[in-house]
């Protein structure tokens, strides 16, 4: 930092080398003066500005898309705008354990608002930095899980009563699907957004041959994701058909819900589900 006594140090030395008779000295002097101050006015400001603008590294990105993605966050608000085409669905994430590498592994499952002890979906989430090549920020790739059945709930489990982060690496499965995350653009409601490459990952459910996924993480740890099969021939053949599921942290105020997938007739509710999301074998 430039402190006063830096100040001073510095126009003392030119004082003493110039002649204080002089009028042409004085002139001299008083501009050398104004040229030592903005200088160091300028360097102040510089060393400031750089601290301020601190690069972020990429791990701090890492821990910030897994510290957003998880937490119980529910689709409530947009099933209650457009119940004809979502569900009011919960999103339930934690950390499970973390690589040697330190790439972070999240359970991940989602379930119908009324019945979150019966997840229909359960993935594991590892999110890491992109390598310094790659155009993006973070990775975040799903993983099946070996035994999903004892993984039930396990973020509303005590952690003495969750499989422990050697048995949660053991059981991670085949890989499904990798999305690329970047930074958003200054001046949007975004904090990173990205999808899987344009030919997405191998899927044969419903007839498909390839899936594709794009997530948003916005500032409030809101999330914003669709996933979506096409067959060979480009057709979409299950997934979102409008915009992406869009949830959001939850209030305190969220079991008085009305809205529920149990108010739905089962027999829609599962074709419903078939035309949404990759189901479980």
């Amino acid at each position: 930092m430039i402190d006063s006594d830096s100040v001073e140090r510095a126009t003392a030395s030119m004082c003493t080398s110039s002649d204080s008779g002089s009028g042409s000295g004085s002139n001299g002097w008083t501009k050398a003066r104004g040229v030592v101050l903005k200088t160091l006015v300028l360097m102040g400001g510089a060393l400031l500005l750089k601290r301020l603008t601190k690069s972020t590294t990429r791990w701090d990105h890492t821990r910030i898309v897994a510290d957003s993605l998880a937490g119980e966050k529910f689709s409530r608000e947009q099933a209650s705008r457009d119940p004809d085409n979502y569900f009011n669905l919960r999103w339930l994430s934690c950390p499970a354990a973390e690589m040697v590498d330190g790439s972070r592994v999240l359970y991940f499952e989602q379930a119908f608002w009324r019945t979150p002890h019966k997840p229909f979906r359960q993935r594991f989430f590892m999110v890491k930095p992109c390598s310094k090549e790659m155009k993006c920020d973070v990775e975040m790739s799903t993983y099946a899980i070996r035994d999903s059945e004892e993984y039930k709930n396990f973020c509303d489990r005590s952690r003495d009563q969750r499989p422990q982060p050697e048995e949660v690496i053991g059981d991670i499965a085949e890989h499904l699907t990798t999305i690329y995350l970047k930074r958003c653009d200054r001046g949007k409601r975004c904090l990173y957004e990205g999808s899987t490459p344009a030919d997405g990952f191998p899927n044969t459910w419903n007839g498909a041959s390839y899936c594709t996924s794009k997530l948003t993480v916005l500032k409030n740890s809101e999330i914003h994701t669709s996933d979506r099969g096409y067959d060979y021939e480009g057709n979409q053949v299950w997934g979102v058909k409008g915009g992406p599921y869009e949830f959001k942290p939850a209030p305190a105020s969220s079991f008085s819900d009305p809205f529920s997938s149990l108010t739905i007739p089962p027999q829609f509710t599962e074709k419903r589900i078939e035309g949404s999301f990759v189901l479980q074998n």
